[in-house]
């Protein structure tokens, strides 16, 4: 007899480690399993999206379980996330690879240290094979709080390039699991990587490059301090950047 190979979309690996003991209890006390299809993709999605805050951690290339730890993610980080809950409880998924253009994130990298930050920003988003196709998920990457804060602050802007969003659509972004794709961040990207198994391969080919000192004063000081400003953001305390990109809904009578 022979035996039938793994389906390299649903294994679990170093970074998606579904099977690890905090992210296995998750799913089980969540119940995911015994939902449908729609319903198992759309409470996860919501989890990771807003119980899993919008944050900065030490590293692109985290197991999933250490940001479930962490309790706060980024593109990569909150992806990763999302990706081990899917394969545990058997939905197919893959990673797409990207750049982000870094004006993306000015207003929450601090403005002392913004000309410090690399021109492009490794990013990704989630593929999912859901109904025969496959669907693009990064609307995830941040929770409705902080979303909302910004749809507040900024009232009249139409498209954002800026605090962590990429957007044409600020009032409504396709953010909300309803079967399509979803995206936040996606006006910002510059290159395409294509698509990878598991972000286990995707960091082995490609990584934020800051250089050692960068590095070190990343990790140990400069994403303590944009997690503090999101932080504030989050609690409304949002002021307006002059240097971040947005636009104004046009009026009835503009031209």
């Amino acid at each position: 007899m022979k035996l039938q190979k793994p389906d390299p979309l649903l294994t679990p690996t170093r970074l998606l480690d579904f099977d690890a003991q905090p992210i296995a209890k998750l799913i089980q006390d969540r119940n995911w399993p015994s939902m449908t299809t729609f319903e198992r993709i759309g409470a996860i999605y919501d989890f990771v999206r807003n119980e899993i805050a919008f944050g900065y951690n030490r590293a692109d290339d985290i197991a999933a379980s250490q940001v479930l730890a962490d309790g706060f993610g980024q593109c990569n980080t909150k992806g990763t996330l999302l990706m081990a809950l899917l394969r545990g409880v058997g939905i197919r998924c893959r990673l797409h690879g990207f750049t982000i253009h870094k004006g993306l994130q000015r207003g929450v990298v601090p403005e002392l240290i913004y000309p410090l930050a690399p021109q492009e920003i490794l990013h990704s988003w989630v593929e999912i094979d859901f109904e025969g196709a496959w669907v693009n998920l990064e609307g995830f990457i941040l929770d409705e709080v902080f979303l909302n804060v910004l749809q507040v602050s900024l009232p009249s802007s139409n498209s954002l390039c800026g605090y962590g969003a990429g957007t044409d659509c600020l009032s409504a972004p396709p953010v909300t699991w309803d079967g399509q794709d979803t995206y936040i961040q996606r006006t910002g990207i510059v290159q395409d990587f294509g698509v990878f198994d598991t972000p286990d391969s995707f960091y082995a080919a490609h990584e934020q490059s800051f250089g050692w000192l960068k590095g070190v004063l990343y990790r140990h000081i400069i994403r303590h301090w944009m997690n503090a400003r999101v932080r504030a953001l989050r609690i409304g305390r949002l002021q307006v950047d002059a240097h971040v990109s947005h636009s104004h809904s046009k009026t009835p009578d503009a031209a």
